[in-house]
Order: structure tokens, then sequence, then C-alpha cells
């Protein structure tokens, strides 16, 4: 149980199964969640599954029982892995040790199910947290699942070619993420969703897709578009193959349900794995296009200035003009000490500056103000708004950047759907205080794992920019570098010179 995979309520939770009973059970854990006030014990209460009607069914265990068991383990690693395919990196909530533990413990799943809590019907209240919307549309039309015996060959012809598809999709994407984008980030999340296809495929195929297959009298494969033979972009054959996988999927769920082979062995329905991964492929669809749209419009806009009215020497004014014409691609306005009318009335003179230079303008933490003074995008923080929160604000359109300070962090904000990152501090700052820093260590680690355009931060000028390219940064932000210098227009160019003649 390594610190910090956990959110602080599941972190309370496992300490507790320690503490309490000496050893880690999953019947132990369990009472832990329904003493903490977390999302866990709300969806058990949501059920009818409080402390008191659960105590007659899964007694609370002794203190000096002995609960230790390997299960607690696997409960761990499916919570784990539910947690990747929600689009939540390296933190895992107590929603997902209960997901772990209906999955896992026979006696707690049984009694979960019979309170409507099923694995298949907590994957959509877990992953619709992370923003997903999965609650099923109702229906007063019942449909009989049940076909009749002479359907299952062609029900199976039906899988086998949507197994295909899928399988062919998430192909084409994996390579286009490891040999186009080289994103060692991304890809590992392909390949997990392979894998979770592929788990989701064993029970139900067992050869018999293949034998079920007949390609010769398949009236589909003469049937083609001009659509199908054209793609104008990369995008265009992510988007193309990604949809081809979501649609395969959905088929593969809903003709899961339909299986009723008792003999199949599986920890959960074959139509939840494949909503799962389903999910799992929208998260996945969202980082890929960001990553590939934001590559594009920051290309080349490898030097990011951090300016404000107080920071600039020479007056924010003439340092943006100077900087633009020394190689700044993007400005940010970033000063704390304006109240909101000066800042807005200074966002509006930054906005025309940089529109006459031809650079990009983002603003700082106030996605407000970004509306308002018509910026190109807005950054934030890890205190500040969280990039849904600023996409309702800012619209799609615009660039949402997000300051990062780890390897997790960075990981995160991609799946969040961030268009660039900040990564550091890397050194101290003459203009901004910081409590810890990233280091270049955190910079060779970002460098491997991601390709969303992202930025060094930090104390970064002319003196130390060589070892910060060495740890793998093609792309630095710098504010007293260029602002407190006393030609700026000659301070940004020999920045911009340096980064360029690195790529």
């Amino acid at each position: 149980m390594t610190p910090g995979e956990w959110t602080e309520s599941a972190a309370r939770a496992l300490a507790a199964v320690d503490r309490e009973t000496g050893s880690a059970g999953p019947l132990a854990l369990l009472w832990a969640l329904v003493d903490q006030e977390s999302r866990a014990s709300e969806i058990l209460a949501s059920g009818g599954l409080d402390a008191a009607s659960l105590a007659s069914q899964l007694p609370r265990p002794s203190t000096n029982a002995d609960t230790s068991t390997p299960g607690l383990a696997v409960v761990l690693q499916e919570a784990t892995r539910m947690a990747g395919l929600a689009g939540r990196v390296g933190e895992v909530g107590t929603e997902h040790l209960l997901w772990g533990l209906a999955q896992v413990d026979e006696s707690i799943g049984r009694v979960m199910a019979e309170h409507d809590l099923r694995p298949e019907s907590l994957a959509p209240v877990i992953e619709a947290a992370t923003g997903i919307e999965t609650t099923p549309l109702e229906t007063d039309e019942k449909l009989d699942p049940i076909p009749a015996p002479d359907a299952t060959i062609d029900t199976l012809r039906v899988m086998d070619a949507s197994a295909n598809r899928a399988r062919e999709g998430l192909r084409v994407v994996e390579d286009i993420v490891r040999f186009v984008l080289d994103d060692a980030h991304l890809t590992g999340l392909v390949k997990q969703l392979r894998h979770d296809l592929g788990t989701a495929l064993k029970p139900l195929d067992a050869g018999r897709f293949l034998a079920a297959r007949d390609t010769t009298t398949d009236v589909g494969t003469s049937v083609t578009t001009d659509q199908e033979h054209q793609r104008d972009s990369l995008r265009d054959v992510l988007d193309a193959n990604l949809g081809r996988v979501q649609e395969s999927l959905r088929t593969l769920e809903e003709l899961a349900k339909l299986q009723t082979d008792s003999s199949v062995a599986s920890t959960a329905p074959a139509s939840a794995l494949f909503e799962r991964t389903r999910y799992g492929l929208y998260t996945l669809h969202k980082a890929l296009a960001a990553t590939v749209e934001a590559r594009r419009r920051l290309d080349g806009r490898v030097l990011y200035l951090l300016a404000g009215e107080s920071s600039c020497q020479g007056g924010i004014g003439p340092t943006i003009r100077a900087a633009a014409d020394g190689g700044v691609g993007v400005v940010q306005l970033r000063d704390k000490s304006l109240p909101d009318a000066a800042l807005l009335e200074l966002a509006h003179r930054v906005r025309r500056w940089t529109r006459e230079a031809g650079v990009l303008f983002v603003m700082n933490d106030r996605p407000d103000l970004a509306l308002l003074a018509d910026a190109d995008g807005v950054h934030v923080g890890q205190e500040e708004l969280d990039v849904r929160s600023v996409r309702r604000i800012v619209g799609p359109r615009r660039l949402v950047g997000v300051s990062t300070h780890s390897l997790q962090q960075a990981k995160q904000a991609v799946l969040d759907g961030a268009d660039y990152l900040g990564v550091g501090p890397v050194f101290h700052s003459q203009t901004k205080s910081f409590d810890n820093f990233a280091g270049l260590e955190t910079i060779r680690a970002v460098a491997e794992e991601i390709t969303l355009p992202w930025y060094a931060i930090g104390g970064i000028d002319g003196n130390n920019l060589a070892e910060v390219i060495a740890a793998g940064a093609n792309r630095v932000a710098v504010g007293a570098a260029v602002c407190l210098a006393a030609d700026p227009k000659t301070a940004a160019r020999d920045l911009h010179q340096s980064l360029i003649t690195a790529e």
C-alpha cells in the first residue's frame, strides 16, 4: 500500500484495516469503507446497506479474528485497474475499492447484488464521477433478449466481425501513438485496452467465433463508400479507427448479454467488461485528439513568456513587442497585484499587442477574464479550477494549460484534456517562490512519457537552459530572463535560437 496511490478517504480506510484487525481482509476493508464518510459509503447507503443492515448479513470481524487473506491483494489490483479505466492516474478512491470488493469477494458481492449494487451497475456510477455520463436512457419498452436456437451461429458471426474490427482498430491506433506520436504514456493506455478487450473476449470465444466465420457469404464485404478510401489527416485516421472500435465494443456489449453459458467462468459479466473498455476508450480518444490538435496549434512556439505590469522593468507593452520580435510564441499575462478591473483593462491591451505580433495570448488563472479579453487560452495551477470546469467557461476551442509538478500530475492532466502543460519548477525563480522543486529529474521523466506540448518552467535563463534541454525539454517558459533583461528582444532571441538549434 504505497502512500500517494490512494485518495485521502481510501488511505484512511486501508489504514483502519491494519490498525483495527491487525491484518488485511476484504471484510475488514468493507467495514472500514462503511465507517468512512466517503463515496463508497454513499454508494452502499444508496442500496440500503448502512452499518445496521450490513451487520446482520456480514458481521464486523472481531479484533482477534484472522482475516488475513490473499484476496485483498486482488481487491487492490482490481481497484487500481478500474481507476485507470475511469481516467484516474495514480489515485484510487473508496469507490474503486468497493468495486474491487464486489468483484473479488463472493460473500460481499452476493450481499451487494441483493441490494442492486452489482459490478455492472457500479461501473457507470464510478465513471460518471470523472465526467463521463453513463446513465442509460429510460424506456417503457421491454425486449426479450433470448435468441431463437437457430440464431446462435448468426450471433457468433456478428461478434466475430465486431471483435476483429475492434482488434484491428486498436492496433492502428497503437501503431500511430507508438511510432508517430512516440508517446509512451498513451501507448501504455492503448495496450491496456487491448488487454482488457482480450480478457472480455476470451470466455465468449473459445474457438467458436472462428468456427462460425463465413466471410465468403458476408454481403458487407462488397458494400463500400468513397469516404472509406480517403483520409485527409492523421487525426482523421485516429478518429475513424477509434470510432470503429467504440462501435464494435457496443455491438459486443449488447450481444454478450445473450450469452447464458453457465460453464463460462468470469469475475464479471462480459457485457460489463466491454462497457468499461468502451468508456476507457472515450477518455483515451479525448486525450489523443487533444495531443494531436495541440501539437498542431503550438508547432514552432517553443518559447513562452510570463509577463506582468510589475514584472517587466521596461514596461509590459514594449517588453511583449520586443520578446515577440525575438521569437516568443506565447505570452501569458500574470499579475497578482492588480484588481480585477485594472487586470481586465490590461488584458485587452495585451490582446491587442499579441495579435499585432502574431503570438498567442494566455490568461493566468482567470478563465472569466480570458473570455472577456478574447484570449487564446487560460493557464491554471493544481490549486485552481480543474480542466473540466475551465472548459465549461471558455469553451472547447481556447487552449487550457495546466501547471504540473510530477509525472503523475502530468499524466492526469493529459487524460483530463489539457492542451499543454507547464512542468516545474526546475530551478529557483526571481519572480515566484516555491516550497518544492520538480527539478531536472521530473523534466527527464515527462520527456520520456508525454508528447502533449509542455513547457519546462521555473528559474530558466541563458545560464541553465542547456541543462534543461539536455534533460529532454524542447520548450521553456521564462519570466525574469526576458522581462528583467536590458534588451528583451536579444534575450528572447538567444533563448529561442538555443531551443531551435537543439531540435
